[in-house]
C-alpha cells in the first residue's frame, strides 16, 4: 500500500476511534463519579503497565525484521502465549496486595477482571504488527473500530444499569472479545496457528532491550495516577485521568494515526540505507505545525471543553490541563524520535533514555505530590523538558541532528501556530462570556480556518498535503 493510502487508513481508523471515545466519554462522564473513575483508572493503569511487558517487543520484531519466514512467526506466537499468560496469573495473584497497598477493595475486583484479556490477546498479537508491517491499514481499521465499539457499547450499557466502576472493566473485557473476533476476520492467511520453539532466543533477546525501556516509559507515563491514587487521593486520579484525556485527543488525532505508518516506513528507509536524519526533519516539521496550534488552543479553551466534554463536576481539570498542555507542546518535537532509534536498531539506546528520564521524572512527581494536583501538572512539565534536552543529545549521536536544523523544520510551525492562537485569543477579549458549547465550536471554526490559511501564507509544506487532500476528497464528490 502506498503512504498516502496507509496514512488515509490510519487517520480514518483514529478519527473514527476518536468520535466512539469521545462520545463514551461525554456520556460516561455524567454517569460516573470521579471514584469510579479513578477506581477504574489506577487498576487500568496497573494493567498498563503489564500490558507493556505482554507485547515482550514481538510486534517491533515484527515490523523490523528484514525477513521473516514462518518459523520466526510460530516463535513469536510462542513468546506471546508464554509472556501473556505468565502476566495473567501475575496480575491475579497481585490483584489483593494492590487492594490492600491502596486501601481500596474494589481494585482488587477490577485487576481480578481485567486479567482475563491477558488470556484473550495472544491470539491476535501477532496479526495486527503483521499487518502494520505489510501496511494493510484497512484491516486493521475494522479490527480496532470494533474494539472500541464493543468497549464502549458495554461501557455505557452498564454504566445505565447502574453498575458503577465495574461498567468500565466488563467494557474492557467485552473490548478484548471483539479484537480476538474480529482479528479471525481478518487474520492473514499466512500466521501460523501452532507456537514453536526455534527462534524464541533471537525474539527474546530482542525483546528483552526492546521491552526493559518502554517498560520503563510506561512507568513514568503511570506514575502520575499511581503517585496521586496513594498520596492525594482517587478521586483526584480521576481528576487528572480527565486533564489528560483531553490532552490524549491529540494522540487519537495525530500521534497514534501516524506512528503506525510512520515506524514502518522509518525501518524501510533505515533497510535500504536512506538519509533518516531529513526522514525525520521532515516529520517533526509537519508534526509541530499540528501539535503547537492544538495544544494552544486546548490550552485557551479549557473552561469550554471541560464543560462540554465532562460536565461542571470535572472543573477542577482546567488548570491542570492547561499546565500539561505546556509539556506536551514542548515533548511533541521529539516524540516520534523512540519510533526513529527502534527502526535504526537503536533499542539500547531508547532503552537507556528512558532510564535516565523516568526515575527523575518520578521523583519530580513525588516531591510536587503533597502540595496538590496543580503542582503534580507543573512536575510534568519538568520532566517534558528533561526528556527534550535528553532526547536531542541521543538524536546528535545517533542521526547527526543539529539544532539550526531543527530549528529550520519547525519555525513555520511556530508562526502557523502564533496565528491560530492570536485570532483564538481575540475571540475571547470580544466574547469573553457565554454558552461552552457555541464557544467553543466558534473558536474551533476560526483556528481551523486561520490555521488553513498560515499554512499557505507561510507556505508550510504541509499546505502541499493539505491541497492533494482537498483536490482528492473534490474528485471523489465529483465522481
Amino acid at each position: 500500500m502506498k503512504p498516502h493510502r496507509s496514512f488515509l487508513f490510519s487517520f480514518s481508523e483514529k478519527y473514527t476511534l476518536l468520535v466512539l471515545n469521545t462520545i463514551g466519554t461525554m456520556v460516561l462522564a455524567r454517569l460516573l463519579t470521579p471514584d469510579d473513575v479513578g477506581v477504574y483508572a489506577v487498576g487500568a493503569v496497573l494493567i498498563g503497565l503489564a500490558q507493556v511487558v505482554r507485547d515482550f517487543g514481538v510486534g517491533a520484531y515484527l515490523i523490523h525484521a528484514p525477513e521473516l519466514d514462518r518459523q520466526q512467526l510460530r516463535a513469536a506466537l510462542s513468546v506471546s502465549l508464554l509472556v501473556a499468560w505468565t502476566l495473567a496469573a501475575l496480575v491475579l495473584a497481585a490483584s489483593a496486595p494492590a487492594a490492600w497497598f491502596y486501601h481500596e477493595p474494589r481494585l482488587r475486583t477490577t485487576l481480578q477482571l481485567l486479567s482475563i484479556n491477558f488470556l484473550l490477546i495472544p491470539f491476535s498479537a501477532l496479526a495486527l504488527p503483521y499487518l502494520r508491517r505489510q501496511m494493510r491499514f484497512a484491516a486493521i481499521f475494522a479490527i480496532n473500530t470494533s474494539q472500541c465499539a464493543a468497549q464502549m457499547g458495554c461501557s455505557i450499557g452498564l454504566a445505565l444499569l447502574g453498575w458503577g466502576y465495574l461498567s468500565l472493566v466488563w467494557g474492557a473485557v467485552a473490548g478484548a472479545v471483539a479484537t480476538l473476533l474480529a482479528t479471525l476476520c481478518c487474520r492473514p492467511p499466512e500466521l501460523p496457528w501452532l507456537p514453536g520453539w526455534r527462534g524464541v532466543r533471537t525474539i527474546l533477546s530482542f525483546g528483552t532491550v526492546s521491552t526493559a525501556g518502554t517498560v520503563i516509559d510506561e512507568m513514568g507515563v503511570a506514575a502520575p495516577d499511581l503517585i496521586i491514587g496513594k498520596l492525594i487521593g482517587l478521586a483526584d486520579v480521576g481528576i487528572y485521568s480527565k486533564a489528560m484525556g483531553v490532552i490524549n485527543v491529540f494522540n487519537q488525532l495525530v500521534t497514534a494515526a501516524v506512528s503506525p505508518v510512520i515506524f514502518p516506513l522509518f525501518a524501510l528507509q533505515a533497510r535500504e540505507g536512506r538519509d533518516l536524519r531529513q526522514a525525520y526533519l521532515t516529520t517533526v516539521g509537519y508534526i509541530s505545525a499540528l501539535a503547537w496550534p492544538f495544544f494552544g488552543f486546548v490550552a485557551l479553551m479549557a473552561p469550554a471543553l471541560v464543560r462540554v466534554l465532562y460536565g461542571d463536576q470535572w472543573d477542577a481539570a482546567v488548570p491542570l490541563i492547561r499546565v500539561i498542555c505546556l509539556a506536551s507542546a514542548l515533548f511533541s518535537t521529539f516524540n516520534m524520535a523512540r519510533y526513529l532509534f527502534v527502526a535504526m536498531g537503536e533499542v539500547g539506546a531508547q532503552a537507556r533514555l528512558d532510564a535516565m528520564t523516568v526515575p527523575l521524572r518520578v521523583l519530580a512527581l513525588l516531591v510536587a505530590a503533597p502540595f496538590g494536583l496543580y503542582w503534580v501538572s507543573w512536575a510534568a512539565v519538568a520532566g517534558a523538558l528533561l526528556r527534550c534536552g535528553l532526547t536531542y543529545w541521543y538524536l546528535r549521536r545517533l542521526v547527526a541532528l543539529r539544532c539550526a536544523p531543527l530549528l529550520a523544520a519547525t519555525r513555520r510551525s511556530g508562526a502557523v501556530a502564533a496565528l491560530c492562537l492570536s485570532g483564538v485569543a481575540l475571540l475571547q477579549q470580544w466574547r469573553p462570556q457565554g454558552q461552552a458549547l457555541p464557544q467553543l465550536l466558534a473558536a474551533a471554526v476560526l483556528c481551523a480556518l486561520v490555521w488553513l490559511a498560515a499554512l499557505h501564507y507561510v507556505r508550510h509544506p504541509l499546505a502541499n498535503e493539505c491541497s492533494l487532500a482537498a483536490r482528492k476528497a473534490l474528485a471523489l464528490l465529483h465522481r
